[in-house]
């Protein structure tokens, strides 16, 4: 198996659910959000309609946090039929900055495996979302050390993945990308010939789920820590 990665020279890490926690933090919010508009619908149907305002927003506000505060603003004045109160939409905004100023919480065994790493490759840290927001939580993870190169993309597609190799002169055969997400850590860079490394986390948000016939034909490996990666790439 270590022959597959002998080639590799730069390792590309995800941030959100990869490195540290992030999904739970939304899945909190979206219960205490249900909560709130307990008067006007089921909780069930608050999470399938806040899901589907996400995705009518995505292409205007992108990934993160803001665009997931404003989608629930919007779908709590839709739900209550204009008649929200100012209070409420003033919970749901304190919901979002709960968030914001969470504390990053590494997940295990990630700094040592960084620190392992960074002395036999490049490491390069590749995530979407809010560039602010990403930035702040980086700097709370006190990881910035281990990266030779930080990138906030706005979405993870094949061509974007392909734009930022080029652009930092890595050659796909030499990538190998780590990441939570099999939708946007892993399927595009199998597309584009590098190699990829998926670690599941224990909760995946909807928009990032695939199903099983999407990864039948794709080559990459699965574990279930950081922590085996020592010993996958030797």
């Amino acid at each position: 198996m270590k022959k597959d990665y002998e080639h590799i020279k730069v390792i590309g890490f995800d941030a959100d659910d990869t490195l540290w926690v992030n999904e739970t933090y939304f899945r909190d919010a979206e219960l205490e959000f249900a909560k709130l508009l307990s008067s006007y619908e089921t909780a069930n149907k608050i999470d399938q309609e806040l899901f589907k305002m996400e995705m009518k927003n995505l292409s205007l506000y992108g990934y993160g946090i803001k665009g997931f505060v404003l989608s629930m603003v919007e779908m709590a004045i839709e739900l209550s039929d204009h008649t929200i109160s100012v209070d409420t939409v003033s919970r749901i905004l304190d919901l979002g900055k709960n968030m914001l100023n969470k504390p990053v919480e590494l997940l295990d065994g990630v700094e040592d495996i960084l620190k392992t790493l960074s002395k036999t490759h490049r490491l390069i840290l590749v995530t979407k979302g809010d560039l602010l927001d990403q930035e702040r939580k980086l700097e709370k993870s006190d990881l910035t050390s281990y990266f030779h190169h930080i990138e906030v993309l706005s979405d993870k597609q094949p061509a974007n993945y392909s734009k930022l190799l080029d652009h930092l002169d890595i050659k796909p055969a030499e990538f190998l990308m780590v990441g939570n997400s099999l939708k946007s850590d892993i399927l595009p860079i199998v597309q584009i010939g590098a190699k990829a490394i998926h670690v599941p986390f224990h909760t995946t948000w909807l928009h990032e789920q695939v199903h099983e016939n999407q990864t039948k034909r794709s080559d990459y490996k699965t574990i279930s820590s950081l922590t085996e990666l020592k010993d996958v790439l030797g």
